[in-house]
């Protein structure tokens, strides 16, 4: 998946008369040396395994700090017993990003997506859309290569890592990515998958990276339900035919200007932001770190 841009990728799609998810799958299947039944195949497998995952977390398991473990049960029975302000809807993608989040956090199998800290994202917004709407699996793996391709193009040009560019460069990411994923699920064309991702990853940029005590913990877990809800408003307003001021390349240039310019206190170390508070140091004292 070597596009160095979203432009070059659009050209490839373009020139070719193919959708970008399989413009995506060529380079994965070129770059790997694999055939294309092959890159599905894997994709197949990362795709059940945000499934099984999803279902796989344990409502009373915390984390060994205590800090999380219980927010998507909590999340849950909220949503079946009052009336969410967002919607039932959303109200599960919270619950399941919250949920997956809390996965990570208690050392349960995760997808990176792009980052373990930002797993809660994608699953979040695309399995609770296929199991809501009952879309063709087909469908959810296509989605899948059109978040690694956007993806791809956002570490050629900047960051996926926290200690590189805060959390714009994980959640931020995760959020352009499940923003472009679900436009398709969707019938977005490659414009609008751009213009969702664009409008996401504006949102998000300049969001630091301080995890309390240095655990992908808090704030991280909440962080995915930020992440998984500003993807579905960004892929709303790309689906309306509201398009981004700012091409989605020059965004993108635009988040590794901004991490190279955010103090290493902001960027993964557990110093500054909300690990620097008073809360947030007596947590690190306690747990020895």
């Amino acid at each position: 998946m070597s596009y160095q841009s979203m432009e070059e990728a659009q050209l490839r799609c373009k020139k070719d008369g193919i959708p970008f998810w399989k413009a995506v799958q060529i380079e994965d299947a070129n770059e790997r040396g694999v055939t294309l039944e092959n890159s599905w195949k894997q994709m197949t497998g990362m795709w059940q395994s945000m499934l099984e995952n999803l279902d796989a977390y344990e409502e009373n398991l915390v984390s060994q700090s205590g800090m999380v473990g219980k927010d998507g049960g909590q999340m849950d029975a909220y949503r079946e017993n009052e009336k969410p302000l967002c919607g039932d809807f959303m109200a599960k993608v919270m619950a399941n990003a919250l949920k997956m989040g809390c996965n990570n956090a208690c050392m349960k199998r995760i997808v990176a997506a792009p980052t373990a800290g930002a797993c809660g994202v994608l699953p979040a917004v695309l399995v609770t859309y296929y199991r809501e709407y009952q879309v063709p699996e087909e469908t959810m793996i296509e989605a899948l290569y059109v978040a690694a391709g956007l993806g791809q193009i956002i570490a050629n040009r900047a960051y996926l890592a926290g200690a590189s560019g805060g959390c714009q460069a994980e959640i931020g990411s995760g959020s352009g990515m499940a923003a472009g994923a679900i436009c398709h699920v969707r019938g977005g064309n490659s414009e609008v998958i751009a213009n969702a991702c664009a409008m996401a990853l504006k949102n998000l940029m300049g969001l630091v990276c301080d995890p309390v005590a240095g655990l992908v913990e808090v704030p991280c877990v909440k962080r995915n339900v930020g992440g998984a809800v500003n993807a579905l408003a960004a892929a709303d307003m790309a689906l309306a035919g509201i398009t981004s001021k700012i091409p989605i390349d020059q965004v993108i240039d635009a988040m590794k200007d901004v991490g190279d310019k955010m103090d290493v206190t902001l960027r993964e170390t557990g110093i500054g932001g909300v690990a620097g508070t008073p809360a947030g140091q007596a947590v690190a004292e306690k747990l020895g770190m």
